[in-house]
């Protein structure tokens, strides 16, 4: 009793680390909830006296349930994605807390959540692991069956899909940048003449089929009426980020850690003249995504 109230006494310990570790692997706090305490059953089952590292140990364990999570989600892909939208008023998250799975997206990046969903299993947790926790590929290794070498490679290849490749050799790309993230911060404020402000009087806001349930693409003018539009998704803009969209600065909305659509932005003369909402999943797909330097 007095060994497993201390290992409960040491996991708890630990707690915060590996549910952090479990989010980045997973991109969604109920999952990564699921990954820890699956965790910690199977660390109350097991024999820790010849464990030497037990935080690194417990790293381990949670990195392998999460990979074997990740797997499993492969073969799931198909899952509609109007259930992993969270409805625009809170409390609507099927017993999910929307400001806590908000905050956590923000401290890691609704960008990088986007490409790390776009890994492999084994890529995911090698870069994740190494990259963000400092883990070793001699230990990333361990956990895929693999080489250290292997691991490595596994994590480079990672690194290039996150950063996108070259820099965006863009002059305008700070300005542009921050005019997307005072759309941004305004629309998740609700801060209505802010957001006309940064519109273009003809702004056009274009939407494909699949952002809206219409049997044709949607097309809004003007900027009071394109402010009003976003003043609906005032919830939703919860779950999006800044990312590097094809090269331009735009957002990306990625609920639980998944791609649902993307907003790409031109930019003249510091306004907003032309907003493309693109939810279709072909269109996404065909989208490189990656994440802007800070």
């Amino acid at each position: 009793m007095d060994k497993n109230a201390g290992l409960a006494e040491r996991f708890e310990e630990d707690r915060t680390r590996l549910r952090a570790v479990a989010y980045r692997m997973l991109g969604s706090v109920s999952e990564a909830d699921d990954a820890v305490q699956e965790a910690w059953l199977r660390v109350s089952r097991a024999d820790t006296s010849d464990v030497q590292n037990l935080s690194g140990w417990l790293t381990t364990v949670v990195s392998r349930v999460c990979l074997n999570m990740l797997r499993s989600r492969e073969h799931r892909r198909e899952e509609p994605l109007d259930v992993l939208v969270p409805d625009a008023a809170p409390g609507h998250e099927e017993g999910r807390d929307p400001e806590q799975e908000a905050l956590l997206a923000d401290s890691v990046g609704v960008a990088m959540l986007v490409v790390l969903d776009t890994l492999t299993p084994a890529e995911r947790l090698a870069f994740v692991l190494h990259d963000m926790f400092a883990v070793s590929f001699d230990d990333i290794g361990v956990m895929l069956e693999r080489s250290p070498a292997a691991a490595r490679q596994l994590a480079s290849r990672a690194r290039r899909r996150v950063k996108g490749g070259a820099a965006v050799a863009d002059a305008d790309l700070a300005r542009k940048r921050r005019v997307v993230e005072a759309f941004l911060a305004a629309t998740r404020g609700g801060d209505f003449e802010a957001l006309v402000a940064l519109l273009d009087p003809d702004v056009v806001l274009r939407a494909d089929k699949a952002v809206v349930p219409t049997p044709e693409p949607l097309v809004i003018l003007g900027a009071h009426t394109v402010a009003k539009g976003a003043m609906a998704a005032t919830g939703r803009a919860r779950f999006t980020g800044l990312a590097l969209i094809d090269g331009a600065v735009g957002l990306a909305m990625a609920p639980r850690g998944r791609l649902f659509l993307v907003l790409a932005f031109t930019i003249t003369d510091g306004r907003i003249t032309e907003i493309d909402v693109i939810a279709d999943p072909n269109r996404l797909g065909q989208l490189k995504i990656a994440v802007l330097d800070d």
